[in-house]
């Protein structure tokens, strides 16, 4: 389809994030779970996360890959994070850099097509993520940030979440847009963790820093990120974890059971497992396998797991607002596990 627009008339059209305390529900979940296929699927995975909530002895660990953070979950996910309904986060670099501090700067994503000439919109100086559209100029803009954020700091090796947590304290001061997930998570000392930082903005931010400064700069350690989320896994003991999507974050998160074993500690594996997916298991992946499948790597139990194979912006907003209504997560404490570094 050939675009004659404007850059001006195709960014145009903000994409609004869903508010999920602004409507209950609970009687469309309730009837999903008296439902077959993916509506009982998605009935029995918000009854899981309900009891992750419940369990006053549950760390609560949320995974997120892909961009349902640019197509409007961006709010949804600092919700569950000032209501102590999440207890430390693990994320591809686009979900945390991209999406989430992009925004904060006060940059948009705007609603587009998918149907469209890509070279033009390449001419114009136009990214696309489907039917969403970001300013490749305010991108560029994000990677300079976390430039100069990096250029502040010691010379030394950072775990992403270290770095992540110096991003947080920028926004306290900077922030266009408050409320974000990044400045969110650093005012209630929930961790952040992106295995795979410099798959991001944030990796060409640092290149920048790192070719300014060869002899005098600061570096990701995503070993030091691995220890540091099976030092959470280790003191938060029973856990469930929230997957939307799978690939680095899923496996990383997972993997904090194994990685305690290896260490001579004996920890539970995961209690309770939620994954929203697309992704197809024939291929031997599924974003990192079914749940069950984990299971026989020593990873999660079986007794509460639910795959719901449905594209997350879709089914993400009912759960969450079905657990946000049901008022679970109200004597929960906050874990603070930032803290503990």
């Amino acid at each position: 389809m050939s675009n004659t627009k404007t850059k001006e008339e195709l960014l145009n059209k903000i994409v609004e994030h869903i508010d999920i305390t602004s409507f209950d529900a609970t009687p469309i979940i309730e009837s999903m779970q008296k439902m077959s296929f993916t509506a009982r699927d998605l009935g029995r995975a918000s009854e899981i996360y309900k009891k992750m909530l419940l369990d006053k002895d549950c760390t609560i660990f949320l995974s997120i890959a892909g961009s349902t953070s640019a197509g409007g979950c961006m709010d949804l996910y600092s919700t569950l994070v000032e209501n102590n309904m999440v207890d430390a986060i693990i994320a591809t670099g686009a979900s945390i850099v991209d999406m989430d501090f992009f925004e904060a700067l006060g940059f948009k994503h705007y609603q587009g097509q998918s149907d469209i000439d890509d070279r033009e919109l390449r001419g114009l100086y136009i990214d696309r993520i489907y039917d969403t559209y970001i300013n490749e100029e305010e991108l560029q803009a994000c990677d300079k940030t976390i430039k100069a954020i990096a250029d502040a700091l010691d010379p030394r090796p950072y775990s992403s979440r270290e770095f992540i947590q110096e991003m947080g304290r920028y926004l306290t001061k900077n922030a266009k847009k408050k409320g974000s997930l990044i400045q969110t998570c650093f005012e209630k000392n929930v961790p952040i963790f992106c295995p795979a930082f410099t798959d991001s903005s944030a990796g060409f931010g640092l290149v920048i820093h790192q070719t300014e400064r060869p002899d005098n700069h600061m570096s990701i350690d995503s070993v030091k990120d691995f220890r540091e989320l099976t030092d959470v896994k280790l003191k938060g003991k029973d856990s469930g974890v929230f997957m939307i999507g799978g690939g680095v974050p899923k496996n990383f998160i997972q993997d904090t059971v194994v990685c305690a074993e290896l260490l001579g500690h004996e920890v539970p594996m995961h209690k309770y497992a939620i994954q929203i997916t697309v992704a197809d298991p024939r291929d031997g992946a599924c974003s990192s396998s079914t749940l069950k499948e984990a299971c026989s790597w020593g990873k999660v139990d079986v007794t509460y797991e639910q795959m719901v194979f449905a594209e997350a912006t879709s089914v993400l907003p009912l759960m969450c607002s079905y657990a946000y209504h049901s008022g679970a997560w109200k004597n929960r404490p906050a874990r603070e596990w930032s803290k503990i570094f």
